[in-house]
């Protein structure tokens, strides 16, 4: 029924998909040629053609956009997919049809078909198949949470893979699936996560597989049970029904994987980290070196107040170094403006900063608060020894401390340290959580984008700057 269903809404997808290349190519003719409209663009004999030839290439544009539709997977069932990817791939598929028929154009030397027109059309096209997408997408959504369109799913193996996939099958009921239950042998029948019941022993596929009931297996063993699974996937494959394998690695790998093909052979990396990309890194290190270039000449004149104010407070040099663990777990000095009166190096290298600490001078207090002191680190980033963004690094004391207390703490050394990051304009600054912070530094290194340091940087005028937890 499921897969009836299936075929039923992609025949559906097919002629809706035509009857929008048709509509909209025939509305971008009008718009170019009865409309009286001209936009911003011109062609060049582009009303010698009759309407009858404009039209008759329909017969090769509606198949033609209908096979990049199925090329750019559009036509494939995606139940947990994002409306945002179908739209890129509307995009693409409409971007490639373009630059198809100029191409096709230029080689037949047909220099009378209106380029503007074809513009227009894929404009046109692009905003109404988005929309349809869209709407197919609600209604979808609409008639599975009602119970409609729903695939039946017996899990295979009791553990925190299934308990994952129960949570987010629950928490989207849009997608349809329904578990039926769970089978497993080292957890007592009648054993509840979330409704959701262990019904058996793995053994007990030989009696349900046969009875067709079933859509989808979902194979979730816990990682000692794997000896097991070639086992469990030989039965299921020969039943017909569709498997699918969750693995339980969450012990090893806490966060999503990043695969990888070596000549056919999947690599699994324990941890998806951009920035090694070679081309993100060099973008992200330029736009750090331009940013803190400009930034430095935009406030060198508060730099200069700011010194000023702290020679006057108390003696000492104006900058503060203090020796931090950075990229590669490489120590390197970073500065600030000096905020505390002078101290022993063993004092300051192993104290933290406490609520009314004496040691803070009164300007000093001021310039923490509103994180001024860490202006100086700009001409660290210079030297590319941290980054605009990035987990805030650490003293080497600390760092010897913490790696043993909290798991996966030196994955924030995989990259370069920030003036700011993610942490920071979640609230996790000065005398806050430890492991919060660092939940929020593998988070920025697992999901970095330019867009996400541009975010950061913004956000951090309006929340970084002003730190409650600073004394």
């Amino acid at each position: 029924m499921i897969k009836d269903n299936q075929k039923y809404f992609n025949r559906l997808q097919v002629v809706l998909d035509a009857l929008i290349v048709e509509l909209t190519y025939m509305l971008a003719w009008f718009l170019k040629f009865r409309s009286g409209i001209a936009f911003f663009m011109r062609d060049v004999a582009a009303g010698t053609l009759t309407m009858q030839t404009y039209f008759s290439a329909l017969l090769v544009i509606v198949p033609g956009y209908l096979i990049l539709y199925y090329l750019f997977n559009l036509y494939t069932a995606k139940r947990a997919s994002s409306v945002r990817q179908d739209v890129w791939n509307v995009i693409k598929a409409n971007s490639v049809g373009l630059f198809l028929f100029l191409g096709v154009l230029y080689v037949a030397k047909q220099p009378h078909f209106s380029r503007t027109m074809l513009f227009y059309f894929y404009i046109l096209n692009i905003i109404a198949d988005s929309l349809l997408r869209l709407a197919l997408f609600k209604i979808l959504q609409k008639l599975r949470a009602k119970g409609y369109n729903v695939k039946y799913v017996l899990l295979v193996g009791y553990s925190r893979a299934a308990e994952q996939y129960i949570d987010r099958i629950r928490h989207n009921p849009q997608w349809g699936y329904a578990v039926r239950g769970i089978l497993d042998d080292t957890i007592p029948r009648g054993t509840e996560y979330k409704g959701i019941r262990v019904i058996g022993q793995i053994d007990n596929l030989f009696y349900i597989l046969p009875q067709n009931r079933l859509d989808e297996i979902a194979i979730t063993l816990a990682l000692e049970n794997y000896g097991r699974l070639k086992e469990i996937v030989n039965l299921c494959e020969k039943s017909g029904v569709h498997t699918k394998f969750i693995p339980d690695y969450n012990s090893l790998i806490p966060s999503r994987p990043y695969t990888e093909d070596l000549d056919g052979l999947p690599v699994v990396n324990i941890r998806h980290v951009p920035l090694t990309n070679s081309i993100n890194n060099a973008m992200k290190r330029t736009f750090d070196l331009v940013a803190a270039l400009l930034i430095t000449i935009l406030v060198s004149p508060l730099l200069i107040v700011i010194a000023v104010l702290v020679k006057l407070s108390s003696p000492g040099p104006v900058i503060f170094k203090q020796e931090r663990v950075g990229l590669h777990n490489k120590p390197f000095q970073m500065y600030k403006f000096r905020t505390m009166r002078m101290q022993t190096a063993e004092d300051e290298e192993q104290e933290w900063t406490i609520k009314g600490d004496p040691r803070v001078t009164g300007i000093g207090r001021f310039l923490r608060k509103t994180s001024l002191d860490e202006f100086p680190q700009l001409f660290n980033v210079i030297a590319g020894e941290m980054s605009l963004v990035g987990p805030r690094p650490e003293r080497p004391f600390f760092v010897e401390k913490f790696k043993e207390e909290i798991p996966r703490y030196m994955i924030k050394h995989q990259v370069r340290p920030g003036m700011t990051g993610w942490a920071q304009i979640n609230g996790f600054r000065g005398d806050s959580s430890i492991r919060k912070r660092i939940d929020c530094d593998l988070y920025y290194i697992e999901n970095w984008t330019m867009g996400l340091d541009i975010k950061i940087l913004f956000l951090t005028i309006f929340k970084g700057f002003i730190n409650k937890n600073a004394y």
